[in-house]
């Protein structure tokens, strides 16, 4: 039998955070627990994260999501955060139960952080894409439960030079996009506004454009995605990465893209 000191050295030097948290505080993991104490069967109402979007641009990718957290037809929250820094050269898009959403963001954050420390280098972006989808896939007890939680991966490539994103289903299967990608209720009318107006090699500009254009689209369409509010000062989060690192748009640019295209459909 060997001593408990080896046994706990072999426990934190894998490289997975997660997976030392598995062995040894599993009560800090989201829990794959049950429903009690309800009068009918079934989770009970959570606020929703909506709509989050990543687009390829010339430099790299744009990610951006709307403000808005639902719960049932009610607004939650009219401020969160859907877009979260992963590392230096990559960010993750939360849609689904907001919560678990924000705490596998949170622990993702943590796990890059740890793999680099341990092994001395960063993960490759494909590598940073199998991890979060392990991480869906140990969520799935409680996505049958009502709990989803289906995120979008976008980075940059260093070793290729160029944006990239990565879609997930709810096992945590992890397919590539080539152009561009939207996640959450209001994420299919976030699409086709975006099959209708994105183009190879967009500049910067273009590309937050039709990013916060297919926002607005799908604002429209689905109750649970929030539009801008110009009398709060509420705007959608739109992030770059590039080579340089991750750029948070400011406040004042995205109320002009806004104000453009609501005057342009003759809504201002």
């Amino acid at each position: 039998m060997e001593p408990r000191w080896q046994a706990a050295f072999f426990d934190y030097s894998t490289s997975s955070f997660a997976e030392i948290l598995r062995r040894s505080a599993p009560d800090l993991l989201p829990p794959p627990g049950s429903w009690t104490g309800q009068e009918t069967p079934g989770p009970p109402a959570v606020p929703h994260g909506t709509t989050v979007l990543a687009v390829r641009y010339r430099d790299g990718v744009v990610m951006a999501g709307d403000r808005q957290a639902s719960e049932g037809y009610q607004v939650a929250h009219r401020r969160i955060e859907k877009i979260f820094k992963a590392d230096d050269l990559s960010a993750v898009g939360i849609a689904g139960a907001a919560g678990p959403a924000m705490e596998m963001a949170r622990l993702f954050q943590t796990e890059l952080e740890h793999y680099e420390k341990v092994e001395g280098e960063n993960l490759s972006i494909e590598g940073k894409a199998n991890r979060l989808g392990q991480m869906i896939r140990m969520n799935l007890p409680m996505a049958m439960q009502g709990l989803v939680v289906v995120p979008i991966f976008a980075g940059f490539d260093e070793k290729a030079g160029v944006g990239r994103l990565f879609k997930y289903d709810v096992t945590g299967g992890r397919y590539e996009e080539t152009d561009y990608f939207a996640q959450g209720s209001g994420g299919k009318d976030a699409r086709d506004s975006l099959k209708k107006r994105f183009k190879r090699d967009m500049g910067k500009d273009d590309a937050v454009r039709i990013s916060v254009e297919a926002l607005l689209d799908a604002a429209d369409e689905d109750l649970g995605t929030g539009g801008p509010d110009l009398m709060r000062g509420i705007f959608p989060t739109v992030k770059t990465i590039t080579r340089s690192g991750i750029s948070d748009l400011p406040d004042e640019d995205i109320r002009r893209h806004c104000e453009a295209i609501l005057s342009d459909r003759g809504r201002l």
